[in-house]
Formats: structure tokens, C-alpha cells, sequence
């Protein structure tokens, strides 16, 4: 029977131009214990000036530790994002990512395929990923941290493709992160469907949610959306999620992935109340 932990990503901070540590802040007054930060190489001007919510790996790594120590916050998972298909980007920057997570105490790195150059073909840009999940999945393994595929792009848009993507290297570190979002704009395929379908492989979910609007305008004609609305107040059927995931034996990270501070605010009692006697005990 699988148990629940309920996490913050970041984004939701975005909204407000908000810095890393402010965002720490902020997410520990909401009443989060655990929280997904974006990461990214090189000097990012937003980030230095303190606009954006995304920590540098150019910086100490336990610096990342000490500013959510300071807020009693844990560190669950990263948000990575790196273009698979492009192997001189994504490697550098997964390996780092992962060093990262370990040295926080993270278990999971999450990422996607991302965009596909015009002059690449299929078979190209499934070579060039499975050359960058091999070169990463030694790292993985060596820290004992799990790099996460999410629907997101025009190959994970179905269940089959994102495990295809996934099952490029024989690796147990290569595993899903869950976008109920994402899965759901797409509307190629049922997307409790697909989640049945990858289910063996999701150790991570980014927990989000589409509101009506959002759903009637882009259904069908995207792959993915940065954030979603409060959790609860959309079209995800949170209790089918749950149902679906519940026979898996492991814990399951819900990282609450929506647009604003008082989304954020509004998704933690909701899945709480979802979750119920399945949260991890010391989340209760």
C-alpha cells in the first residue's frame, strides 16, 4: 500500500517574483515541511537580483541545506529540467543536479524530454536521449538518486511514449514523475488510462491541477503548462489518482506544482484531506 508525502515546488513563487530564500520562507508559513527547488547552472540575472525563485549549482550546495534548515524545511526533490535531446546541455546539467540532491538529502531529480530541434528525426533524438539517460544513470546510481521522465513534450505526451523514453537504458534510477497536469492537457489519451499504464515506474507526481478555463482553451492543443491552479479546484479526479497509485509499496512524493502563493496555500489542506491515513507519519 503506497504512503503520501505532500511537497512544494517552487513555481509557485514565480508569480510573485520572489527569491529562493524568500520563497523557503514562504512556503514554511504556509505549513509545507518539504519542497522541490528549480535548479540551474550559471548566473541567472533574475535569480541574482533576487526575482526568481530558481537556486544556482554554481553555488555551495549546503547552502541550499542551510537556508531550509533555517526554516525547518527538508528538500525532497529538484526540478532539473534538462533537454534530453541535447546531450552537451542536459548531461552537464543533470550530473550536477544530482550531486545536488545528494548532498541535501533529495531523492529525486525530475526532467523531460524538452523541445526537439526541426533538423533532428525521431531516431535521432531517441539516440541522443539514450546517450544522455546512460551517462546520467551512473551518476544516479552512485548517489542513489532517482532521475524522473514527466509527460511533458511531444513523445511523452502518451504513456507509451514516456515509457519509451524511460526504458532507453536498463537502469532502476530512470524512472516517472506523474503530471496530472500535463497529462491531462494533452488529451491524446485518457490520462488515468496512462497513468495505469506507467504506474509501476512513478516514484515522484507533480500534484496539478487544471482549472476549467484553462482546460476548455487548451485541451488538446498543448503538452504541458508551467503551473496549474489550486489543487481540488480543476478537472483532476484526485481520489481515481490516488486509487490508481494506492497498490504500489512504496511512498509517493505529491509535489504541489500551481501558479500562486494562495494556490499553494489552498492545495496543502486539500490533499491532506485527500491523502488522509495514508500521509507519511511524520506529515500528519
Amino acid at each position: 500500500m503506497a504512503t503520501y508525502r505532500i511537497a512544494a515546488n517552487m513555481e509557485f513563487v514565480r508569480s510573485a517574483d520572489l527569491d529562493f530564500r524568500a520563497g523557503v520562507e514562504v512556503s514554511a508559513k504556509i505549513g509545507y515541511t518539504q519542497i522541490e527547488p528549480m535548479v540551474h547552472t550559471g548566473w541567472g540575472l533574475l535569480s541574482e537580483v533576487g526575482y526568481f525563485h530558481s537556486f544556482s549549482m554554481e553555488e555551495d550546495p549546503l547552502l541550499m541545506k542551510e537556508i531550509c534548515d533555517m526554516s525547518g524545511l527538508t528538500v525532497k526533490s529538484l526540478s532539473g529540467h534538462s533537454p534530453l535531446m541535447k546531450p552537451e546541455a542536459a548531461v552537464d546539467r543533470l550530473t550536477r543536479a544530482i550531486v545536488l540532491a545528494d548532498a541535501v538529502g533529495a531523492s529525486f531529480v525530475n526532467t523531460d524530454e524538452m523541445l526537439k530541434p526541426d533538423w533532428m528525426d525521431d531516431d535521432e533524438a531517441h539516440q541522443a536521449m539514450s546517450y544522455t539517460l546512460k551517462r546520467i544513470s551512473h551518476v544516479a546510481a552512485r548517489h542513489k538518486v532517482y532521475v524522473c521522465i514527466e509527460p511533458h513534450g511531444i513523445y511523452t505526451k502518451t504513456a507509451e511514449g514516456l515509457l519509451r523514453i524511460v526504458n532507453l537504458v536498463e537502469s532502476p534510477w530512470i524512472q516517472v514523475n506523474w503530471d496530472t497536469g500535463n497529462s491531462y492537457l494533452a488529451g491524446v489519451e485518457d490520462p488515468y488510462e496512462g497513468l495505469e499504464k506507467v504506474r509501476d515506474k512513478v516514484r515522484h507526481v507533480h500534484a496539478k491541477d487544471i482549472d476549467f478555463a484553462h482546460s476548455e482553451k487548451d485541451r488538446g492543443k498543448v503538452t504541458g503548462t508551467p503551473v496549474g491552479c489550486a489543487c481540488g479546484d480543476g478537472v483532476v479526479e484526485w481520489d481515481r489518482v490516488l486509487t490508481i497509485l494506492d497498490p504500489l509499496d512504496r511512498e509517493i512524493t505529491l509535489s504541489v506544482e500551481c501558479g500562486t502563493i494562495e494556490q499553494a496555500k489552498k492545495s496543502l489542506p486539500f490533499l491532506r484531506e485527500v491523502v488522509g491515513d495514508r500521509l507519511a507519519a511524520d506529515q500528519r
